[in-house]
């Protein structure tokens, strides 16, 4: 076995030089792919604007909520976001003078609030569609909640269902483009007519049949949206599996009794992950924006779920309240952009070429 994996790496340098510069200085090829990737100053650019995304969407209560860091009250010391997750988690209690308080209205407690000292759901009848303030940064919608909180909580729903519907799509995609391209024949042309198939299908008027049918749920959205996505990235491990099929340490491995999930997937997939990876950063970009369009026009999730689609939707009522369709907008063209930015980038580097044309 290990005179079939020792033959991977100087024919992976043959297919195309991707891999040429790390075989010969022994760098590992992400490595190899980072030094080129911080050479594009544009993709680096896109690549700092999604890890801040991905940053305030995990941290979104703690940039944005209506509980403190630290709580001081009646002599006891109390950390009321960190306490929110251990009651969540049933690890925990509130205790008997914190149940269901209001901690802005708490008296005679010394505390410290999140920079947006809102959550998305406060409401707050008497300050509806208030322009950009000191107090709401971005502004409030006609329900009164704060935009600037909505925004931060809603890049943790629009970046989830973009990563789950993706991830679901390449699991799909991988499995079954790894058997068409290493079985070929019958299992290939039965396989390629599911694409086909597949292609037909209209997404988008897929999810609105079934908004109209079914409950809004994100989940069934993040479902559909990776049920019917993962063509492109099928075909693009179809095609790999069928060039690497007959080199020269898979014809070994075959020789030597592997077994064909190992070869398919510890030997093909690890060299052919390229053109994959570079169609999940598209594919997130894509699937944020079919979120952000449905949301738009009140359908996919539930109503009570604040995302930049639907802060766009209060806009299209309200025009006179220009912060709503700004900043949301503005929010949603610069995701898109950036992770187009990250899989061009990707591209040029790992496809040998591109790399000249730069």
């Amino acid at each position: 076995m290990s005179s079939v994996q020792s033959n991977t790496a100087p024919v992976e340098a043959m297919r195309g030089g991707t891999l040429s510069a790390a075989a010969v200085t022994g760098e590992g090829l992400w490595f190899s792919v980072w030094k080129q990737f911080r050479r594009n100053p544009i993709a680096l650019a896109g690549l700092y604007v999604v890890c801040i995304l991905v940053a305030m969407a995990l941290f979104a209560d703690f940039l944005a909520n209506d509980q403190p860091y630290y709580s001081s009250y009646r002599g006891k010391i109390y950390f009321p976001i960190f306490r929110s997750y251990l009651v969540g988690a049933g690890l925990a209690h509130w205790p008997a003078e914190l149940q269901n308080v209001n901690f802005k209205k708490l008296e005679g407690a010394t505390q410290i609030f999140p920079p947006i000292p809102y959550r998305q759901t406060n409401i707050d009848l008497f300050a509806p569609f208030e322009s950009p303030s000191r107090a709401h940064w971005l502004g409030t919608d006609r329900l009164g909640r704060d935009v600037m909180a909505g925004m931060i909580h809603g890049s943790r729903i629009s970046l989830s269902i973009g990563f789950v519907a993706v991830g679901l799509a390449v699991v799909i995609g991988v499995i079954l483009g790894a058997l068409a391209g290493y079985f070929g024949s019958w299992v290939d042309l039965v396989i390629s007519r599911i694409f086909e198939i597949e292609l037909s299908i209209p997404t988008f008027f897929l999810l609105i049949t079934v908004a109209a049918l079914l409950p809004p749920s994100i989940y069934l959205t993040m479902i559909i949206i990776g049920a019917t996505s993962w063509v492109g990235i099928a075909r693009f491990t179809r095609n790999e599996f069928l060039k690497i099929r007959n080199l020269d340490y898979v014809t070994a491995a075959i020789a030597l009794g592997v077994s064909n999930r190992k070869i398919m997937f510890k030997h093909i997939l690890p060299n052919e992950l390229a053109p994959v990876i570079v169609s999940v950063v598209l594919g997130i970009a894509g699937a944020i924006l079919v979120e952000s369009s449905l949301s738009f026009l009140g359908i996919g999730v539930p109503a009570e779920l604040v995302t930049w689609g639907s802060i766009l939707h209060e806009a299209s009522s309200a025009t006179f309240a220009w912060w709503l369709a700004v900043f949301p907008g503005a929010a949603i063209f610069v995701t898109v952009l950036a992770y187009y930015l990250v899989g061009e980038g990707l591209r040029e580097v790992l496809d040998p070429r591109l790399r000249g044309l730069r």
